[in-house]
């Protein structure tokens, strides 16, 4: 598996910024997405879905919202309006986006504890395809 690369980006609504360095979780679950995308909006519902019920002390999730695919989109709003708690960032137009090799949104990638790239989902991919990875990678090393 190889290393995934590192990045920092700004979290919406702060002015804090997010890095890859700071994942410490035993899974990084990361989402690229856009607010125009129907796939994207039924993998965020599924998404939010999961934030809610996981356990956080074993898997860390960050949302990337592609703000170089969807540059009009207030996503403060949209976030509120669909009532999601998740963490998202703002990538830099499509820096990271790009950085991942991503071919459309949602693009869902899983590491592994050592910031590894374990899984890449692509839109296609269904909720029970990301928790097969999910649970995989957790019941790794025990």
């Amino acid at each position: 598996m190889k290393q995934a690369p590192d990045f920092s980006l700004p979290t919406l609504n702060s002015e804090n910024r997010w890095s890859l360095a700071d994942a410490s979780k035993k899974v990084t679950l990361l989402t690229f997405w856009t607010s125009w995308c129907p796939d994207s909006q039924r993998d965020l519902q599924a998404k939010h879905a999961l934030y809610q019920s996981m356990e956080t002390n074993e898997m860390e999730m960050v949302m990337i919202h592609v703000t170089g695919r969807d540059p009009e989109m207030n996503v403060a709003s949209f976030l509120e309006e669909n009532a999601y708690t998740f963490p998202v960032l703002k990538d830099e137009g499509t820096k990271v986006y790009d950085l991942y090799h991503c071919m459309g949104v949602p693009t869902t990638v899983l590491l592994n504890e050592k910031k590894e790239v374990a899984f890449i989902y692509h839109d296609k991919a269904t909720i029970m395809d990301i928790m097969k990875g999910i649970a995989s990678l957790l019941s790794a090393n025990h």
